[in-house]
């Protein structure tokens, strides 16, 4: 299920006061703050990922693990470096460790990894995405968490590593997708759940718009 909030004031079911609030904020922050340099590409590095706004953060992980409470979470999974803020702090209110991705292979990381190839659209470059196979097991539920959603590279590359692992992946959760490109429609055609807390439809004429209604 993919759920998000209307942009014109109307709640989806099952929104409560906090989460309300919490996408809110964001929302306020994109609009204020996002940076718009083409029609394909948001900036939003003074509070998600260069400079952090804590206090947004803090809302933005509480907002992820109300939506997944019932999922059984035991690890948060996300990729270096912008993921690492909210994961953080949903891994915190989920009272979970958090694991983040490296994108390219450490000195001490060798061959006791699970290593997932991931091209970025925005940087026009592939990575080698790698985690360590002592911190993921078959029993884990994982919820995946990222700042971006485009194409869904990034997402299904740490899906597919949960997967190396034997373990589920839970859910993938994005501060902000860009619905305009098909990353959500690649993820749900790939089995998970995905849950944006901010759904950008459009950066035509430099302005930032969210998507209008909500998609279940």
């Amino acid at each position: 299920m993919h759920f998000s909030l209307n942009v014109y004031g109307l709640q989806r079911p099952n929104l409560n006061i906090r989460g309300e609030l919490a996408l809110k904020l964001l929302q306020d922050k994109v609009l204020s703050e996002g940076i718009v340099l083409s029609d394909q590409v948001l900036k939003v590095d003074s509070f998600l990922n260069h400079q952090m706004d804590p206090v947004l953060m803090k809302e933005v992980g509480k907002e992820f693990a109300r939506l997944f409470a019932g999922e059984g979470i035991t690890k948060v999974l996300t990729i270096e470096s912008s993921g690492i803020a909210p994961a953080i702090m949903a891994a915190l209110e989920l009272e979970v460790p958090m694991i983040f991705a490296r994108k390219q292979k450490s000195l001490t990381l060798r061959e006791d990894i699970y290593v997932e190839k991931v091209y970025s659209f925005t940087k026009r470059q592939e990575n080698d995405v790698t985690v360590s196979k002592k911190f993921l097991f078959p029993e884990d539920n994982v919820l995946i968490i990222d700042d971006f959603l485009a194409h869904g590279e990034a997402a299904l590359g740490l899906a597919r590593i949960v997967e190396q692992a034997g373990a589920k992946v839970a859910g993938i959760g994005i501060v902000i997708e860009k619905s305009f490109q098909s990353g959500a429609q690649r993820i749900q055609e790939a089995g998970y759940r995905v849950e944006s807390l901010v759904r950008v439809s459009s950066l035509e004429g430099g302005k930032v718009s969210f998507a209008a209604e909500a998609v279940h």
